[in-house]
């Protein structure tokens, strides 16, 4: 553990909010908070030279003060860190996720869709890091009930994925709510009848075993964190959908990438997709083997 969090800082309100989430996360962790700004026109500064609005680095400085206003506010005893960095942002995040437990970055609303954007930066980021990635709503700080919200995660069963069910118990028992477990299974082929409807004892049995999994799969982790309030939820249908519809009053969405090294190109896939661009709530992005 390197007891830090790293929030990336670009001057929206979005950035802001991720400032916000970040720094209760700190609080929690017992972790120092780093807020970072990367902007490759950043100008060499002297000691004693003020800033003004004439200043090449007067944003820069402004989003930092910001952004460190907002965090001393909310958590005034926070042990916080600056970096305001000459590089590309990507790399700047990409270096920054690898001396931290977490990264976290705002994401854009589209507004009454219930849609939201991850830049290009933030989506190369999730796709290649092997840090956790937090993605914050701007919003995300008006919801008065949302720190007392039950965390969700989205179980595959198809694959061990010890390092996703670690960061949700870890994530459930430093906030004290219940952890909702969620697996969406598509009905297999002879479920369904010649008439394209569903005979019920298929769906029934099909249920059936994916509870029995998913109940196998949490058990370690229940012995492991007997605080943690555990509700399982099968749904028959796609996963995305099962995770979203699962998510919907949710505080924390977490959700798992494998990380597959002998892959050319990283990506993400369409459950993480579907998470990071339509899930009301903040979204953590977990990479696992």
């Amino acid at each position: 553990m390197k007891d830090v969090i790293t929030v990336g800082l670009d001057g929206t309100p979005e950035s802001l909010s991720a400032a916000r989430w970040a720094a209760q996360e700190a609080r929690l962790r017992n972790a120092r908070l780093r807020l970072l700004h990367a902007w490759v026109m950043l100008a060499p500064e002297e000691a004693a030279h003020p800033v003004d609005e004439q200043d090449q680095n007067y944003w820069p400085h402004r989003i930092m003060d910001e952004a460190r206003a907002t965090v001393q506010a909310q958590e005034p005893d926070l042990p916080l860190d600056e970096a305001l960095v000459t590089e590309d942002p990507l790399e700047a995040l990409k270096s920054a996720a690898g001396e931290s437990d977490l990264l976290v970055l705002g994401s854009r609303d589209l507004g009454p869709l219930s849609r939201y954007v991850l830049g290009e930066t933030g989506l190369q980021i999730v796709a290649q890091t092997e840090t956790p990635v937090v993605l914050v709503r701007a919003r995300q700080e008006t919801a008065a009930t949302e720190r007392n919200a039950d965390v969700v995660v989205g179980v595959s069963l198809h694959e061990p994925c010890e390092a996703l069910l670690a960061f949700a118990f870890h994530s459930a028992a430093r906030r004290g709510v219940t952890l909702r477990a969620v697996h969406g299974r598509h009905l297999p082929a002879h479920a369904y009848n010649r008439g394209g409807g569903v005979e019920p004892y298929a769906a029934e049995m099909t249920a059936k075993d994916a509870q029995g999994e998913l109940t196998e799969a949490l058990r370690p982790w229940r012995e492991r964190f007997p605080e943690v309030r555990v509700a399982e939820r099968v749904e028959l249908e796609s996963p995305a959908s099962a995770l979203l519809h699962g998510a919907e009053d949710a505080g924390l969405l977490i959700v798992g990438r494998r990380h597959k090294r002998r892959m050319l190109a990283a990506r993400i896939g369409h459950v993480v997709q579907a998470a990071v661009h339509h899930a009301p709530c903040a979204v953590a992005v977990v990479p696992h083997e």
